[in-house]
């Protein structure tokens, strides 16, 4: 593992930024290896992990569960109250993506506590996940709305046969994918940025004080905007599940 991968808390070694570990080339153009994708690729093996893990207690679960067992019934709990508080009857549809980059991206929001550099420090990262989400709301709406509804909305507040909001409209739409990547992307990155500061410019009193700034940087606000991104996503998708 290289310095670039893992931050390191000496001033001189300090870097936040993406770098390039080793490059292919795939149809005559020449692809890049980063360090995004390494802390990816430990943030995926580690939820891999855990659910192996999580699958294998769960088949062999006892009356009297132990602690893992409890901790494994209580995020499942929570999170399938998050979905259905929010999506009602559309939640048991929904409920395992949700789920699933709940964990991707509270865990890599964290990552930097144990040295990461966080993979949704990388726009191209959050820029994936916000066009999954817009994949997946358009094909909702296409799925439970009738075309003529749809045009309904897009032309709104004006009428149908009035189409003026509907370039408006278009571009709104548009826009989700970008807003969601971007509040995340900048969210994590500012923390990441504001902590290599910290140990590059003070380094010499560094000395567990910045342990106060890692729970905010990386417990609270990562905890945040992960909830934040996914109840978005839970409130644009289920606007278009809804039918009259």
């Amino acid at each position: 593992m290289t310095g670039a991968v893992v931050m390191s808390s000496s001033a001189d070694e300090i870097d936040f930024m993406i770098h390039g570990l080793f490059s292919y080339h795939l149809f005559g153009h020449e692809l890049w290896i980063t360090t995004s994708h390494v802390c990816i690729l430990i943030v995926m093996l580690v939820l891999i992990g855990f659910a192996l893990a999580a699958n294998i207690k769960m088949r062999n679960a006892t009356e009297i569960p132990g602690t893992f067992q409890n901790i494994l019934e209580i995020i499942v709990s929570k999170l399938d109250g998050m979905v259905e508080g929010t999506m009602g009857k559309s939640a048991h549809k929904f409920v395992n993506y949700i789920s699933t980059i709940f964990m991707f991206i509270l865990v890599s929001n964290i990552s930097g506590l144990f040295g990461l550099r966080p993979p949704t420090a990388d726009y191209g990262t959050t820029l994936a996940l916000g066009v999954i989400t817009f994949c997946m709301i358009h094909f909702c709406q296409f799925k439970y709305q009738k075309p003529k509804q749809i045009w309904i909305d897009m032309c709104s507040p004006l009428p149908p046969w009035l189409p003026i909001w509907f370039p408006i409209n278009l571009i709104s739409e548009i826009a989700v994918p970008i807003s969601l990547s971007l509040r995340l992307f900048a969210n994590v990155l500012s923390g990441t940025v504001m902590m290599a500061l910290v140990y590059g410019l003070l380094s010499k009193i560094a000395i567990a004080w910045p342990a106060a700034l890692h729970v905010y940087f990386d417990l609270f606000s990562g905890a945040i905007q992960t909830y934040v991104f996914c109840m978005l996503t839970m409130t644009y998708v289920s606007q278009q599940c809804e039918t009259d």
